[in-house]
């Protein structure tokens, strides 16, 4: 599973899972008809899987919690999923009076109801003919809260924005705070201006693990609240200076936290009747300069060696991505929200990326670049188009089946020649536009469907290379084409009810992905062969600089808290760039035949490990490795063999039909 884990909370909570043994069974409420901790759903594998069935252990009985572990926060709106073992087959076990099914492995699934609290309190009793044994097991429920009565209240964890702003004077600033329906609320600055906050009806925020994962309708609907109020400021410092918007290298920047209580703030009041709540509303805002700030970025501003080249932008603050400028690149400072840093690409286009990897550019003015003439130069592996333009601004590389879009944003077309260079038959056109004001773009047509791109600076100039196709065999053949397989994990990954890990696994899988490749005549490329940690952008790159014609990821699935993994389990594949569809289809499709479990279908995702675009990438999560018997099903040749041979089927289907459309 591709997954970042949760900081640990108090280790306060170890002591809390304390294990008790008894002589006799442990007492149990009556489960609720509705709510059972088992639900009787066979069709977690499909209704004929050909997975290895489970096979039968007898141990010693050990209650372990695999999940959630002591050092996690649960999110989730009023059920969730634990997961372990018991160590035999024939224990009986059940969670706060809840009877949960032991599979014969002794790996167990709860689908529960959470406690009212937030610190949750489990009890599980496990016992067989001869043993039992309790285990009381505690766990923080993260955003809970209980539900608020009559009495007036404010909440002041969710005012926004907080901590360190830079805005322009020109522009309104939202200010959003939660209180009592019906209450009048406004923020107080320290010279007596008032700022109204008005009601806003709104729906019940749903978890986007939900709106992603579940695939029950009914957990997307939510009903209207009236507890959220909404005001704007513009033009107004507030509170203590928060210092300069882009910090010299030069100079020592303002120390992180907010200053002393001692400082003058704005104050926010809810008011209904004769009762006020207030709160201090931590915000400093501070009024971008007239003058222009010019960035230049650069996402190894530590000199550490071992980064990408890339900063990342993104629509919204913390969003997913979407631009990827290469260091060097500049753009004019249009705002700032604490650590996230708003840039003006263009009249209407912003981007937000981490302030982190920003420079302030001395005396450099916010004027567009001038596009000049452009040239091709056609080469063995590659078309390569060269862009001069007198100011590295930013830009975006867009994809369809047969041609690619750069667009320039803060630039200025002075393109008099496009000049093509000698014959080649990759590319049909070059043709650019002036679409908006300081934007430019340069379309390039392709006579076949694009196999990959990549884009840097050199010097002035900007550099796109068009990736040439393979020459691909239409009989299917798998002979000379290098494929890059990457065992996903260390580190990170999910763990099965019986302790297996998803980087074990997936090394499993992807080492026989490598020997059936190679019975074939491909040639492999490994990202990893042994159980050490990579991190993800090495992974990449070494697949890219190893010339591989696809990239493999393989992966094992799990869920976010609040997902019934009963009911939502199965295949998935998932890709990012459109060329890497049909990739992610034929692949998926052939999972589902050989596993037989349910099709979850492909996806779209902003997965590290499928934005390269230097090749049609995808990632798989072909089982759940908190499922029991699909965690058995991994630990097994037969299952790890089915797995890979449905990974090699598909990247076969893909090659075959890439080939006959050429």
């Amino acid at each position: 599973m591709v997954s970042v884990r949760r900081p640990g909370v108090l280790a306060l909570l170890l002591g809390l899972a304390a294990c008790a043994r008894s002589a006799g069974p442990p007492s149990a409420a009556p489960p609720a008809a509705d709510m059972r901790a088992d639900p009787t759903d066979r069709d977690s594998t499909g209704p004929a899987s050909p997975l290895p069935e489970v096979p039968m252990e007898r141990g010693p009985l050990a209650i372990r919690v695999v999940y959630p572990p002591p050092d996690v926060v649960v999110r989730a709106k009023d059920s969730s999923f634990l997961l372990g073992s018991v160590g035999t087959g024939d224990a009986r076990l059940t969670i706060n009076g809840y009877p949960v099914r032991v599979w014969p492995n002794g790996a167990w699934l709860a689908w529960m109801p959470l406690p009212q609290d937030s610190l949750m309190q489990f009890r599980i009793a496990a016992r067989t003919a001869t043993d039992s044994s309790v285990l009381n097991y505690a766990v923080l429920r993260g955003g809970w809260a209980p539900p608020p009565g009559p009495e007036l209240w404010l909440d002041s964890m969710s005012l926004a924005p907080r901590g360190r702003v830079w805005w322009p004077a020109g522009e309104y600033l939202t200010l959003s705070a939660r209180a009592s329906e019906g209450a009048e609320v406004r923020l107080r600055l320290p010279d007596g201006t008032v700022v109204p906050l008005l009601a806003e009806s709104r729906l019940e925020e749903i978890p986007e693990a939900i709106r992603a994962f579940d695939r029950d309708t009914t957990n997307l609907v939510s009903s209207v609240r009236r507890d959220r109020y909404v005001g704007v400021l513009r033009g107004r410092s507030v509170g203590p200076s928060p210092g300069p918007a882009l910090p010299s290298p030069w100079i020592p920047p303002v120390a992180e936290g907010l200053p002393p209580d001692s400082v003058a703030w704005g104050v926010v009041e809810a008011i209904r009747g004769a009762d006020t709540v207030r709160a201090r509303w931590p915000l400093q805002v501070g009024l971008l300069d007239t003058l222009p700030v010019v960035a230049e970025l650069n996402d190894d501003t530590t000199g550490t060696g071992i980064t990408d080249g890339i900063t990342v932008g993104r629509a919204v603050p913390g969003g997913t991505y979407h631009w990827f400028f290469p260091n060097g690149t500049r753009a004019r400072v249009s705002g700032r929200l604490n650590g996230d840093l708003r840039l003006r690409l263009a009249p209407e286009s912003e981007v937000w990326i981490a302030s982190a990897e920003a420079r302030p550019v001395p005396g450099l003015t916010a004027v567009p670049a001038i596009v000049g003439s452009v040239r091709l130069t056609p080469m063995k592996d590659r078309i390569r188009m060269r862009v001069p333009l007198s100011q590295r601004v930013p830009f975006q590389v867009t994809e369809s089946d047969r041609s690619v879009t750069l667009r320039l944003y803060g630039a200025l077309s002075d393109v008099n020649w496009i000049q093509y260079g000698a014959h080649d038959t990759l590319i049909r056109r070059v043709a650019w536009a002036q679409d908006a004001l300081n934007e430019v773009t340069l379309r390039l047509d392709l006579a076949r469907s694009l196999w990959g791109y990549h884009a840097h600076w050199e010097r002035g100039d900007l550099i796109l290379d068009v990736r040439r196709p393979p020459a691909l065999d239409r009989g299917g053949s798998l002979r000379g084409r290098l494929i890059a397989v990457d065992p996903g994990h260390p580190p990170g990954g999910s763990t099965g009810p019986t302790g297996l890990r998803e980087a074990e696994a997936n090394l499993a899988i992807g080492l026989e992905v490598k020997r059936l490749l190679e019975q074939e005549g491909a040639r492999v490329f490994m990202t990893r062969t042994e159980d050490v940690p990579l991190e993800l952008w090495p992974r990449v790159d070494l697949a890219e600089r190893a010339g591989a014609d696809i990239l493999v990821s393989i992966h094992n699935n799990a869920l976010p808290d609040g997902v019934n993994p009963f009911t939502n389990n199965g295949t998935s594949v998932y890709y990012n760039q459109p060329r890497s569809v049909s990739l992610a289809r034929a692949v998926q499709a052939a999972l589902v035949r050989r596993l037989g479990v349910r099709d979850l279908g492909i996806g779209r995702g902003d997965l590290a490990m499928v934005r390269t675009t230097w090749m049609p990438s995808v990632l798989t999560e072909g089982l759940f490795i908190i499922v029991p018997e699909q965690e058995a099903a991994l630990r097994s040749p037969r299952g790890q063999r089915l797995y890979a041979e449905a990974v090699v089927e598909g990247i076969r289907r893909f090659l075959r039909e890439r080939a006959l459309e050429s």
